[in-house]
């Protein structure tokens, strides 16, 4: 049996309501799937209520944002079967989601000046379950107004959000350190994997955090992993005994590359290796 470890809704910055993914899953075959939004509890919150749905077995997980100041980028960890009322962990979420929107309404306000026909409420709409204000749904407004070229990572994306030029109406929460959220995530009982090591160039802090012991899984089949990178994850996992795991990431329309449901998946003893961490670890239960 098979399952797919990272999957986001409209919970985060994904474009399918939560409801809608167990049928997509078991559609596709799959025994079980991780919800893991981005730095909140409400898709794990939905998985505790509902452990099994149309067939398919829903895990609990949320991939938390953290910095790696020394070398300047973005980490994300997934965190599997986290105890929800965590105070850490609720912490977290709500700096996370403060910060984000604090950014989010910053650009809204400098579109508003640049399309009258753009307004807050339009977005705001975008982010009724997620209470958070992602780029992803800013681009949804300014393509249904015609604003842009109809795609929502490509060239009115960059315009507006890009990297290299920087972006307009670009603006970056501030993130907390990687080894804070990394305890954030051990506070909540969960078992904690690196995710998709190759998005942000993070060699070298899994090989640094693998040595230490400090992560228990790396994420090493995800569509963006280089076939290089992907080899030293597995020795890597073999050498410290870590948990090789597999997630499609999945967006919906919300990814530059699109890649269905099922994309990148592993066996049941996977997500039994990870109950187990959480199981030792306190956490799976929901409460603290």
């Amino acid at each position: 049996m098979s399952c797919d470890l990272h999957n986001h809704s409209t919970c985060s910055d994904g474009s399918v309501p939560i409801q809608r993914l167990p049928g997509i899953a078991a559609r596709t075959g799959l025994h079980a799937i991780a919800i893991s939004d981005h730095d909140t509890t409400l898709s794990a919150a939905y998985c505790y209520a509902h452990p099994r749905q149309e067939g398919v077995e829903l895990i609990p997980a949320v991939e938390l944002t953290g910095y790696d100041f020394e070398r300047q980028h973005r980490v994300h960890l997934l965190c599997y079967y986290p105890n929800l009322d965590c105070v850490p962990l609720r912490e977290h979420c709500e700096i996370m989601k403060r910060r984000r929107n604090a950014c989010g309404l910053q650009t809204v306000h400098e579109l508003e000046a640049m399309y009258p026909q753009f307004t807050e409420e339009l977005v705001l709409e975008t982010a009724a379950e997620s209470g958070v204000i992602y780029k992803s749904g800013i681009m949804q407004v300014l393509g249904e107004l015609g604003l842009s070229d109809g795609s929502i990572y490509g060239g009115t994306y960059h315009k507006l959000f890009g990297w290299n030029p920087r972006g307009i109406v670009l603006h970056s929460p501030e993130y907390l350190p990687v080894r804070e959220v990394l305890a954030t995530a051990k506070a909540s009982g969960g078992a904690v994997v690196f995710a998709h090591p190759t998005v942000y160039k993070s060699m070298p802090l899994v090989r640094e955090l693998a040595a230490e012991g400090a992560i228990d899984g790396i994420e090493v089949d995800h569509p963006s992993n280089s076939p290089e990178d992907r080899a030293e994850c597995v020795q890597l996992c073999r050498e410290y005994g870590l948990v090789p795991t597999a997630g499609t990431d999945f967006h919906g329309r919300n990814h530059k590359v699109p890649h269905p449901i099922g994309t990148c998946t592993v066996p049941d003893e996977t997500v039994t290796r990870l109950q187990e961490i959480a199981r030792k670890r306190g956490g799976g239960n929901g409460t603290r």
